[in-house]
Order: structure tokens, then C-alpha cells, then sequence
């Protein structure tokens, strides 16, 4: 495993829709490695592929620092209720923010082997599932952002 850069905001792939993932082979798994090693070194709790240079559909999770989800080509098929979460980001230094969100969502995705599996989230689980999930189509949470506070 490798730790990876993280990609800043004012950088294009930010803004950029990521690509399904079609192989499902080890190149993938060494992503998926160093993407959890990233987000851990930086103290995050969730990081997509755009984030680290790379312009697939896959994003890496954990909640509490124990529990490591792992999304291929995820889609949020269904999404209800609302909350306001206040979020940071580690691609947006110096920012944090609040943000409405989906109470609960359903994620339909791949694993690293190309398996597919459904999770249900809500509350934290599905505020961090949203954001990254957004970064895989070019959107930071800046931009859904109702109130702003600098770190």
C-alpha cells in the first residue's frame, strides 16, 4: 500500500464526472489499498477516486476509524428524509460547512471482485455516502453549502 496525494481544490479532475470501473483486477485493489491508507494518514472518513487523481466510480469509507467500506460504481437508487450535516473535506482545506443531506439512502455498488451488494445508510453513514459520492460527478460540497465556518 501507498499513501497517494490528495488532489486540492482549483484542480480540474475535481470538477470532472468520474468513469464506470469495468476492470475489476488487481490495479483496482492496489487503488482501493492506497486510497484507505490515504484517507486514514489524512484523518478522513471517506475519499473518491478524483480526490487522488483518478477518474474512476470509487470511493472508500469509514465512519468510526474501524469499519472500511469500499464502492465500486456506486448509485444511490433511493433517498429520503433530511439532515443537516456540517462537513469538511479533505480536498477543500481550511473549510467547513453545513450542508443538507438525505436522512436515509439505499447504494447499490460493486466490490473490489466486481460483486455486486446494497447498503442501507442513514443518518452519518449516509451524509459521508453522498459527499464522496459526489465527487464522483464533479460536485464539492462547497457548492451545496448553506453556511460556511473557516478553520
Amino acid at each position: 500500500m501507498a499513501r497517494r496525494m490528495i488532489v486540492k481544490i482549483g484542480e480540474d479532475i475535481l470538477r470532472k464526472r468520474a468513469k464506470e470501473v469495468v476492470d475489476f483486477d488487481d490495479n483496482l485493489g492496489r487503488l482501493l489499498d492506497d486510497m484507505k491508507e490515504t484517507m486514514v494518514h489524512a484523518d478522513g472518513v471517506g475519499l473518491a477516486g478524483p480526490q487522488v487523481g483518478i477518474l474512476k466510480r470509487v470511493a472508500v469509507i469509514s465512519p468510526d476509524g474501524k469499519h472500511f467500506y469500499e464502492f465500486v460504481n456506486p448509485v444511490i437508487v433511493s433517498a429520503s428524509g433530511s439532515q443537516l450535516c456540517r462537513e469538511g473535506c479533505l480536498s477543500v482545506p481550511g473549510i467547513n460547512g453545513e450542508v443538507v443531506r438525505p436522512k436515509k439512502i439505499e447504494v447499490h455498488a460493486c466490490d473490489r471482485h466486481g460483486r455486486k451488494f446494497i447498503l442501507k445508510a442513514e443518518d452519518f453513514l449516509a451524509n459521508i455516502c453522498c459527499h464522496e459520492f459526489d465527487h464522483l460527478d464533479g460536485i464539492l460540497f462547497v457548492d451545496k453549502m448553506i453556511k460556511k465556518e473557516n478553520v
